[in-house]
């Protein structure tokens, strides 16, 4: 048995097939299928179930994954505690961010970590944050910029940068603006702009609109809050994101929601980071976090 059969098996397990597991770690798919058939040789069980159209666990193997996890785990902390001990960060960061992100702190710590360790390779996955977040916890990421509603899952760690609540702007002259708040009625009313499901202000927004008992149903929706603002600045309907979001923007007013739930934007990272993985997320911290 080789620590690199395992580290396949689990791929497979996680992501439901060869081919996906293979692009995940950059080896051809033959390779993968044929170690973890040399593995289940060995171990005189099946552990995949390869009938489906996706490949699933055996009970064989749903019993021995975890130790799979751990093994893998063990191995990563030896080599993090080496690398700290000589003072080399080498390796390569599986870094998870929001789509599209280009905020300036995060643009700063990225370019000063790879002015430090040229050697760390870096791979950089977008996507929503529910979907970064499972991909964190399964071990597939490495650290990931999100936003969310809810607590982190089981086995992350996060440093919070930014807790508000949400804000719906409108055009200059609405109604709404100038007010000291709207409702989830109000926004019953008329038509919603918003981010779409798996990111924090939607799932802020789903939280609000629950507690109210009122159904919240936008409209439209788009990963760009700039493209949201400016549809609400023509007029398209009233953009559900935050303050920090519409940030001073002419042509639009931002009134509060009334009794909102909190978005958070937080730096998070795996129970037990590489010290690549950790080098990374103290560099993000560090062009995140006002001095």
């Amino acid at each position: 048995m080789e620590l690199h059969q395992l580290r396949y098996l689990v791929a497979v397990a996680d992501l439901g097939s060869f081919t996906a597991a293979a692009q995940s770690l950059h080896v051809s798919q033959s390779g993968v299928s044929a170690q973890v058939a040399k593995l289940e040789r060995e171990l005189g069980h099946r552990l995949l179930d390869r009938g489906g159209r996706t490949v699933g666990l055996t009970p064989e193997g749903r019993a021995l994954l975890p130790h799979a996890r751990a093994a893998q785990a063990a191995v990563e902390a030896v080599r993090a505690t080496a690398d700290e001990l000589t003072g080399v960060v080498r390796g390569h960061v599986r870094l998870g961010t929001v789509i599209g992100c280009t905020i300036p702190g995060y643009l700063t710590g990225f370019a000063d970590f790879r002015a430090r360790h040229p050697g760390v390779t870096v791979e950089v996955a977008e996507g929503n944050s529910d979907d970064l977040l499972a991909d964190l916890a399964a071990g597939r990421l490495d650290v990931a910029l999100v936003a969310h509603a809810r607590p982190l899952p089981d086995g992350v760690r996060g440093h919070t940068l930014i807790r508000e609540p949400l804000a719906v702007v409108v055009p200059d002259g609405h109604d709404w603006a100038g007010g000291d708040s709207v409702t989830c009625a109000d926004l019953a009313g008329t038509t919603v702009l918003c981010l779409p499901p798996g990111t924090g202000v939607r799932t802020a927004l789903d939280i609000t609109a629950a507690a109210e008992r009122i159904l919240v149903r936008p409209q439209v929706q788009a990963h760009s809050p700039e493209a949201l603002m400016a549809l609400a600045e023509r007029g398209a309907g009233a953009a559900v994101l935050t303050e920090s979001m519409a940030g001073g923007r002419a042509g639009v007013a931002t009134v509060a929601l009334a009794r909102s739930a909190r978005t958070q934007l937080s730096l998070a990272t795996r129970a037990a980071p590489s010290a690549a993985a950790a080098s990374m997320g103290r560099a993000l911290l560090d062009g995140l976090t006002p001095r």
